[in-house]
Order: C-alpha cells, then sequence, then structure tokens
C-alpha cells in the first residue's frame, strides 16, 4: 500500500532561515525582506529588517513561490521569461505573481520540493547570497535529519 509522507517546514527552522538570510544580507549592508513558504507556496515565516525597501515583502514572498511553483531558482528562470525566452511573459500569469530574477530558490528534501526562500532589497547578488545562506542551513537541518 502506498505510504503518504508528509514533508513540513515548521516555524522554528523557517525563522532560522529567516535569520541565516538576514545576516548575510547585513554583512553585505543590505536591507532585506525574507519570506519562507511551504511545498504550497504558503508563507510559514517572514522578517524584515530595518530600512528594507517598501516593495520587498511582496518580492520576497513572490520570489519564494515562484521558486516552488516551478522548482527552479528564479535566477534561473530570468532568461527563460525574456523576450526570445521558452517561457516569454510568463511574469504575468497568476496576476503577475511571479518573480524572475534573482533572491529565490527551492528548498529540497531528496526529489521533492518542500519549500522555498525569497529575498528582496538588496541588488540582484545580495538577494541570491543570502537565499543561499538560508538554503544552506536547511541542507544543514536535513542532513542531521531534523526535516
Amino acid at each position: 500500500m502506498p505510504r503518504l509522507t508528509q514533508f513540513v517546514i515548521d516555524l522554528e527552522l523557517a525563522l532560522q532561515l529567516c535569520e541565516a538570510a538576514r545576516a548575510r544580507a547585513s554583512a553585505r549592508a543590505a536591507q532585506v525582506s525574507v519570506a519562507v513558504v511551504d511545498a504550497g507556496g504558503h508563507m510559514v515565516a517572514f522578517q524584515r529588517m530595518d530600512g528594507a525597501e517598501i516593495a520587498g515583502p511582496v518580492l520576497a514572498r513572490d520570489k519564494a513561490y515562484t521558486a516552488v511553483a516551478h522548482r527552479i531558482s528564479t535566477a534561473e528562470l530570468q532568461p527563460e521569461v525574456g523576450e526570445r525566452g521558452d517561457l516569454t511573459g510568463m511574469f504575468a500569469a497568476d496576476g503577475g505573481r511571479y518573480v524572475c530574477f534573482p533572491g529565490g530558490l527551492p528548498l529540497w528534501s531528496g526529489d521533492r520540493v518542500v519549500g522555498g526562500v525569497g529575498v528582496s532589497g538588496g541588488s540582484a547578488d545580495d538577494d541570491a547570497d543570502a537565499a543561499q545562506a538560508a538554503a544552506g542551513v536547511w541542507a544543514l537541518a536535513e542532513e542531521a535529519g531534523r526535516v
């Protein structure tokens, strides 16, 4: 009989991911917003650094959502949504919720995407680096058997 396995990003771990992203952004003198979503793209945790841009909360959430929905980093989607890309215009789908520039990463457990992290407010490199710091915390938690 098939067995259903549920993967859950709990609040404690989601906050650790947010804190890792904030710490990395701070080290780069960037003020960012960080969102962590579950496998359905629903918000688990969100943090906004003092001084972060006003668009960051929406963009961070939507970067995380996009990474989960497409099972790929938002940076990797960027060339695909351009004028000559295979996914031209995709960013306008779902009410414009798909964000296709760096800062969103899917969180994998084996061959399943179980959540995502999105960072917005710094440069593209700042956002991508901060998201990678959060993903690093995820990877360590998975290796330790916490997820």
